[in-house]
């Protein structure tokens, strides 16, 4: 480490961003990552894994705290609240960073932002964890799993403890970044061995030849197969939305709520050069980012627009061969990537989440033509926004169900339910994620 002081100081700010003012984790530490790129690979590299890892370990850490220190953490300044999540965090699970040098690093931290008088208090406790760090024992799965208790609660009545569990487990393992081969520009396996030519380990998906996961790379613009469009960004689960589509070269496919753009793109390259792709997404800034990947991957076959997905568009109505509805959702199936989510989200919302849900269903289903076909998904593991969705699209509105399991890849045919599949974290070597397909009735 060339700068440790500095590294964790950065780490402090992007955690107060988070935590104290919720902002979104993601977003934070990317934009400090670009702030601070002329800092060593390392340095970069120890402030991800010290803020992800805080906001994955957070409930167990503030555990720790409350165990150790006569001022609950709710009842601390946010400064000297985040200084000591941090560096709890660096005792249980940075083995490489001696505990003296957390120890120190903290109080320095503290009094370097004006708090003197408190070194004494952060000293005392992170001195008495590091010593009894190794008999620490966490009994109760939610604080061990380090997930909110009415959320596991809530797995375990859907998927059984078991599952439960390995889900929560999933969350806090480390997996490599995924992305999809643009094989319109080159074939997955060209663009394979230029990644390996670049010095980055590739590993084969099992969901598919056009799947890579990559790990070894600095930054993702400096890798060339992204600079120049071969690779999108793209989970498995998520790339499963353009295979069971049934997306054919010719058709015209219309994606809803599109930013970034992955399925977008993905049904892009699947028309092979025809057809249009049309993404929307609700502000300018989001469909920003869509333009952004269509310009770095060269499709000429999509558009973008500005558009609320709740707001009926007649222009639209019995155009769409195909129609992606990938809707706003809680987000639980992607919290390994955003451990915010687990952090902010309460029970309360997923009600009205699956209730917008089926506002955009109602309205953006009517521009499915007779025998078109309309894609359900969600990047989430909550029934009421899935299967629960899934069926009321059946009872109101004019669609009957398609059949999946022939477009997935074998191993998962068993989990799916005809028309439908529910991925889990920790079961399915994915993101959690759920795709329903569904065809719109002919009119008579």
């Amino acid at each position: 480490m060339t700068n440790e002081t500095n590294s964790r100081e950065i780490v402090l700010d992007v955690l107060l961003e988070i935590l104290e003012k919720g902002n979104l984790s993601h977003l934070v530490l990317k934009q400090a990552l670009l702030k601070y790129q002329y800092l060593e690979k390392q340095d970069r590299a120890f402030i991800t894994r010290l803020t992800e890892g805080t906001l994955e370990y957070l409930i167990q850490l503030d555990a720790v705290l409350d165990q150790f220190s006569k001022v609950k953490v709710k009842k601390m300044k946010p400064v000297i609240r985040t200084i000591l999540r941090m560096s709890v965090y660096q005792l249980l699970y940075m083995e490489r960073v001696p505990d003296s040098a957390v120890c120190n690093e903290a109080v320095k931290l503290a009094k370097k932002r004006k708090f003197q008088e408190l070194s004494g208090f952060i000293n005392g406790v992170l001195r008495a964890i590091a010593r009894k760090k190794d008999s620490l024992v966490f009994s109760e799965p939610q604080i061990r799993l380090s997930i909110p208790e009415w959320m596991l609660s809530m797995w375990e009545e859907s998927y059984g403890k078991e599952k439960a569990e390995k889900i929560g487990a999933a969350f806090l393992a480390e997996r490599p970044l995924t992305v999809r081969c643009n094989e319109t520009r080159a074939s997955a396996e060209e663009t394979a061995e230029s990644l390996k030519d670049q010095g980055i380990q590739v590993m084969r998906s099992s969901f598919g030849t056009a799947l890579l996961s990559i790990k070894g790379y600095d930054y993702l613009e400096q890798v060339e197969a992204f600079r120049d469009g071969r690779i999108t960004v793209q989970d498995e689960s998520s790339a499963l939305v353009g295979l069971v589509s049934g997306v054919k070269p010719g058709d015209f496919v219309l994606d809803v709520c599109s930013a970034p753009g992955g399925k977008a793109l993905h049904a892009a390259d699947l028309l092979k050069g025809t057809g249009l792709v049309e993404a929307r997404d609700l502000t300018e800034y989001k469909v920003s980012l869509v333009e952004e990947n269509i310009a770095r991957c060269g499709f000429q076959n999509m558009k973008t627009r500005v558009w609320d997905a709740t707001v009926f568009d007649p222009s639209m109505e019995g155009k769409a061969d195909v129609v992606f509805a990938d809707l706003p959702c809680s987000g639980l199936g992607i919290m390994g990537k955003k451990p915010d989510i687990k952090l902010r989200l309460k029970k309360e919302e997923l009600l009205s989440l699956a209730a917008l849900q089926k506002e955009i269903l109602s309205v953006v289903s009517r521009y499915v033509k007779p025998g078109g076909v309309l894609i359900y998904s969600t990047c989430t593991i909550d029934r009421m926004e899935n299967e629960e969705n899934a069926a009321w699209i059946l009872k109101e509105l004019p669609f009957k169900k398609k059949p999946i399991a022939a477009s997935l890849p074998e191993f998962l045919r068993k989990d799916c339910e005809e028309n439908q599949i529910q991925l889990l974290p920790g079961i399915h070597p994915c993101d959690g994620f759920f795709i329903a397909a569904f065809e719109r009735e002919q009119i008579q």
